[in-house]
């Protein structure tokens, strides 16, 4: 089925309601992917009343094929590494540690220009819901999914308004839960399914997450607790 969106805070609506399970427990977070995740997680985090914070996540790209990933880097420093890209081009330690620390640089920048002097949301035991704006390969969501594992949620939820059919069907086997609104076919690019996609600002990013903080309010529901999905062959997702 193929949806189109006004914006990026018209599909964070839509996409809310289709996560209302989540709604008012005090366990849940939203995480942004920045910059164009941030207007959609606003609206997801408001009408859920959770909060909300971004991740930041940094693609590895082979030196010699940029948009080809050799793994990711995360806040907390965390690095996540592709082995089959790795083992099958002989990428060396040296280069992947040179690639790393440039990356994590630049995590760092991102994470004080976006969140100021706020520390870090803590993770471990949530209920994680990770959003961006769309997925085109999926391979900056599948890197986040990888970095929040090492934080030991409880759940972590994958939730975009449009993607690609084999992009979800990829992200299905390593999340516990992905949820999309439409997924085009042909897919073309992201911006296909919004009738407005006008880049997103630093400032934009810095007025949403400050505003989300106020929405909160000072107490929540329940805790929610769900089962992990098993991936084929009973492996956890």
């Amino acid at each position: 089925m193929f949806r189109r969106f006004r914006d990026r805070a018209a599909a964070g609506q839509m996409l809310a309601r289709a996560l209302h399970r989540y709604a008012d427990c005090d366990n849940v977070l939203v995480l942004a992917l920045p910059r164009g995740g941030v207007p959609v997680a606003f609206e997801v985090a408001k009408a859920l009343h959770v909060p909300m914070d971004v991740l930041i996540v940094r693609k590895l790209g082979v030196p010699s094929q940029p948009e080809l990933a050799m793994g990711a880097v995360a806040s907390g420093r965390v690095l996540v590494i592709n082995p089959h890209v790795v083992d099958g081009l002989g990428i060396s330690d040296a280069t992947i540690r040179e690639a790393a620390e440039a990356e994590h640089e630049e995590v760092r920048r991102r994470e004080r220009l976006f969140r100021g002097d706020r520390p870090a949301p803590d993770i471990a035991g949530r209920v994680v819901i990770v959003v961006d704006d769309g997925l085109a390969t999926g391979s900056t969501m599948r890197a986040a999914v990888a970095a929040l594992h090492q934080w030991e949620p409880a759940l972590i939820v994958v939730a975009v308004p449009t993607a690609p059919a084999q992009t979800i069907r990829m992200l299905v086997q390593v999340a516990d839960r992905v949820i999309c609104l439409t997924t085009p076919e042909p897919f073309d690019a992201i911006s296909q399914s919004y009738d407005d996609f006008a880049q997103v600002e630093d400032d934009e990013v810095r007025r949403l997450l400050a505003e989300g903080e106020r929405l909160v309010p000072a107490r929540s529901g329940s805790l929610i607790s769900e089962p992990r999905h098993a991936a084929p062959g009973g492996r956890p997702a």
